[in-house]
């Protein structure tokens, strides 16, 4: 049967209880984030509709009247069948509607991620589901911080490190390249840079945090020991900002060989040997330790490496 015009809404029941466990009017109004003013008039409203005082004000506080005690158990009862409706619902959207929440260091989302997104998104419509993907591309500490917690389900990150409080699994192997531009000095010279040599110069760098930052860092120490690195003459936020102020002449850069695959085939830049160093690096995924890829976040990580053992 259809409500009746004097059934209450279930806002101004949810206030009422909040009136009944603060002993205030306004501490209730502060909780539901509206004016003491404005929760006032709901209560009177409230009264109307139900043809009884529910509210007794005073200069100690605001109480329940024995028919707004009344009233307030029930309110109860409804407010804890609205919310088990609510989380049903909520299951059953989940069940036609999957969304999947990716952080990603630059050099994956740029130039890895996207037919893994397409793939996996193809999968999901010939399948009759709807899947909603959100995709983060940051540098590999923020990527790690987002999955630590919670912002993001699945995230991909640059070697060499591995997060010890996550999980992971190897997705590829990714190799860094110093490049200069045409006209620079290095571009014309007939032997390797040394890794003390790149370990002294001032290179066009990405940020602190950067997972191909730190990979330069670690290949030069295990080759050196603890040298000095030398300070970055620009510090540059993502891949494509350090690529375009090397193709500008700002000067050598060390960046995936993914970023710079077509400025080196082009002539665009050019690619100066190292010797002494190992420029090779992992990409990783990451999730939340034990816990194991369910839903989206398994079919994704199925389509980036289907053959790679995980490691948890």
């Amino acid at each position: 049967m259809p409500l009746s015009a004097r059934t209450p809404d279930l806002a101004s029941l949810d206030l009422l209880l909040s009136v009944a466990r603060t002993g205030s009017l306004g501490a209730a109004a502060r909780e539901h984030r509206v004016s003491q003013q404005a929760a006032s008039e709901r209560i009177r409203r409230l009264e109307g509709l139900l043809g009884v005082q529910v509210v007794r004000r005073s200069r100690q506080g605001s109480s329940l009247t024995a028919a707004g005690v009344l009233v307030a158990d029930w309110a109860a009862q409804l407010m804890e069948l609205a919310a088990g409706m609510e989380t049903s619902v909520a299951a059953l959207r989940a069940e036609h509607h999957a969304q999947l929440r990716v952080a990603a260091s630059l050099t994956v989302a740029e130039y890895l991620i996207p037919r893994w997104l397409v793939t996996l998104r193809r999968r999901a419509e010939a399948e009759g589901s709807e899947l909603s993907v959100q995709l983060t591309a940051t540098n590999s500490d923020e990527v790690a911080d987002r999955v630590r917690d919670g912002r993001a389900g699945l995230g991909f990150v640059e070697g060499p490190t591995v997060p010890d409080d996550l999980s992971w699994r190897e997705v590829g192997t990714d190799s860094l390249v110093l490049v200069v531009p045409v006209d620079h000095a290095w571009s014309r010279r007939r032997r390797p840079v040394t890794a003390a040599e790149l370990a002294g110069t001032a290179l066009v760098a990405r940020e602190a945090g950067s997972g191909t930052r730190r990979a330069l860092e670690v290949a030069l120490r295990a080759a050196l020991g603890e040298v000095t690195i030398a300070e970055p003459m620009l510090e540059l936020s993502g891949t494509a900002a350090v690529r375009g102020a090397v193709l500008a002449g700002a000067g050598p850069a060390v960046l995936s060989s993914l970023a710079v695959e077509e400025d080196l085939a082009s002539g665009r830049l050019c690619a100066v040997p190292v010797v002494g160093l190992a420029l090779n690096r992992r990409l990783l995924a990451i999730w939340p330790m034990g816990s194991a890829p369910r839903g989206p976040v398994s079919d994704l990580l199925a389509i980036a490496v289907p053959h790679l053992n995980s490691r948890s």
